[in-house]
């Protein structure tokens, strides 16, 4: 049986899921499996799943007609048979040494899941890194600014993932953070690794730009959060709006739309919005100037 089950659900992904495939199989370690689970596709990425199988054994073609990505996931965690699951967005890339690295993570048999750290790029360049990884995760840390940032970057012992009942399928936002605050708060270990194993795919139309979604997702994740006894401080709170914020700014939403997260983030907690100074003060500024600023410069200054 394989060390790990690569988990990759996609829904019309032609574009990019020939770039993810070639990064998993320039691994330095080899002893996986990839479960890619088409999600009802119309633009050929099934063809694509299925001349990429004929070519490498280890890729195990699945179908999951529209049921969406985390229902997705957790069909194919059933279907697994490594002892490690390692999540992989169809539009995302590994670094060649993260399963080598991972397999060094997982020999501490009291780590049940691992994050490490993310490039932000935008298809062509590295845009930013995301920050240093500081020890193990906590619920204090989850709820500000998701520090693992995207499924490409959570693996987790199999078992461990049964046990927490996988991912809530009715979230199409946040699930990840619903899961992780679940995971955390009945006490399993998230180790980090401080290196950049992934680069992350910015995208103005990809499922992380739903505003409405991610606040739905946030109010669930608070959900689980408040059954382990937690609740967010002001200053954490703030610290997701100014993420929401930059998203505003991203997508193009509306300037109000922008401004309102920005103020409401600031009168929560000045301390918290600004915990990074640059990214705080940028993203009030241009939630201030989003009116005057050109979209695609907007979409520029804030697509991480």
């Amino acid at each position: 049986m394989p060390r790990f089950s690569i988990i990759l659900p996609c829904h019309n992904a032609a574009r990019t899921l020939g770039d993810t495939l070639h990064s998993l199989r320039a691994q330095t370690c080899g002893d996986w499996e990839a479960l890619v689970i088409d999600d009802g596709s119309t633009d050929g990425t099934f063809q694509l799943i299925t001349r990429a199988a004929r070519d490498d054994a280890r890729i195990r073609p699945m179908t999951h007609l529209g049921k969406g990505p985390s229902a997705a996931r957790n069909a194919a965690a059933l279907a697994a048979r490594g002892d490690i699951l390692a999540f992989c967005d169809a539009d995302d890339l590994w670094r060649r040494e993260k399963l080598t690295c991972l397999t060094r993570v997982f020999d501490d048999a009291e780590v049940d899941a691992s994050y490490a750290r993310i490039a932000f790029f935008d298809g062509v360049r590295t845009r930013s890194l995301s920050g240093p990884v500081d020890g193990d995760l906590t619920l204090p840390m989850l709820m500000g600014e998701n520090p693992v940032c995207t499924l490409s970057n959570l693996a987790v012992r199999r078992e461990v993932f049964a046990a927490t009942g996988g991912f809530d399928d009715t979230l199409v936002q946040n699930e990840d953070l619903d899961w992780l605050i679940r995971a955390v708060g009945e006490g399993h270990r998230i180790a980090g690794v401080n290196r950049v194993l992934v680069d992350y795919r910015t995208s103005v139309s990809g499922l992380s730009s739903d505003l409405d979604a991610l606040r739905e997702g946030r109010r669930a994740a608070l959900r689980s959060a408040a059954r382990y006894g937690f609740d967010p401080r002001p200053a954490e709170e703030a610290i997701y709006l100014r993420y929401l914020a930059r998203r505003a700014l991203r997508i193009g939403a509306p300037p109000a739309e922008a401004l309102r997260l920005a103020l409401s983030g600031c009168a929560q907690s000045p301390r918290g919005w600004f915990s990074d100074v640059r990214r705080g003060a940028m993203t009030l500024a241009g939630a201030l100037a989003a009116p005057v600023l050109p979209r695609r410069l907007r979409q520029s200054l804030f697509a991480c």
